[in-house]
């Protein structure tokens, strides 16, 4: 739910005049952050939600199993993986969303996510160009073959499909017409894995 969809809500079933000012004064954040997630389009979460619940003394949201079943990630709309060449990483400003388990491969409450843009065309048909990538954070764990990476190589940003041999890496495209690519000894130490993609949304 938007912030200006619940402060609407608000003000039918309590009568109150209910602006920014008291939305940030119940969630316990400056007026600036409401208003730059007005501006972004973001919405509250299922915790925030309770928290207007509690602060206005009313019910605003069913506890059903649809809301359990949300799960909120941060998305960096700014943030580019290259599906091809390489893009540098320019932003770090992020909005929260929810999305459904059903989105995520083996989601589990105990990992890390995160969603950002894809770039370009040497990853289709498995991801498209301006496709938004659900990644699991995996901080350099160990490579499993063939899975799709995020992964940040000499400041540059790229989705790839990665295998390891005993002294190399192998850099790979599902579009054949862009060739694999190797990185090999000390370059191996300018490599660092992000994540692994476990779930791709288009056109929400």
């Amino acid at each position: 739910m938007k912030i200006d969809e619940i402060t609407e809500i608000l003000r039918k079933k309590t009568g109150l005049p209910v602006n920014q000012s008291m939305l940030a004064k119940c969630l316990g954040v400056t007026r600036q952050s409401v208003s730059n997630r007005v501006k972004n389009n973001s919405r509250l979460t299922i915790i925030e939600l309770e928290k207007i619940e509690k602060f206005f003394n009313i019910k605003i949201m069913q506890k059903c199993e649809n809301l359990t079943n949300m799960v909120n990630v941060d998305f960096y709309p700014e943030v580019f993986a290259s599906c091809g060449g390489g893009t540098v990483m320019f932003s770090d400003e992020k909005n929260v969303v929810e999305l459904p388990k059903t989105l995520f491969s083996d989601y589990s409450p105990s990992k890390k996510y995160s969603m950002i843009y894809a770039q370009g065309d040497s990853m289709t048909p498995f991801i498209d160009n301006s496709d938004k990538l659900i990644v699991e954070h995996r901080n350099n764990e160990q490579i499993i073959d063939n899975k799709v990476y995020v992964f940040c190589y000499k400041s540059e940003i790229f989705v790839k499909r990665l295998a390891k041999n005993v002294d190399e890496i192998i850099i790979k495209s599902d579009n054949p017409n862009y060739s694999m690519r190797y990185i090999k000894g000390e370059d191996m130490n300018d490599l660092q894995i992000i994540g692994q993609i476990v779930g791709i949304v288009r056109n929400i």
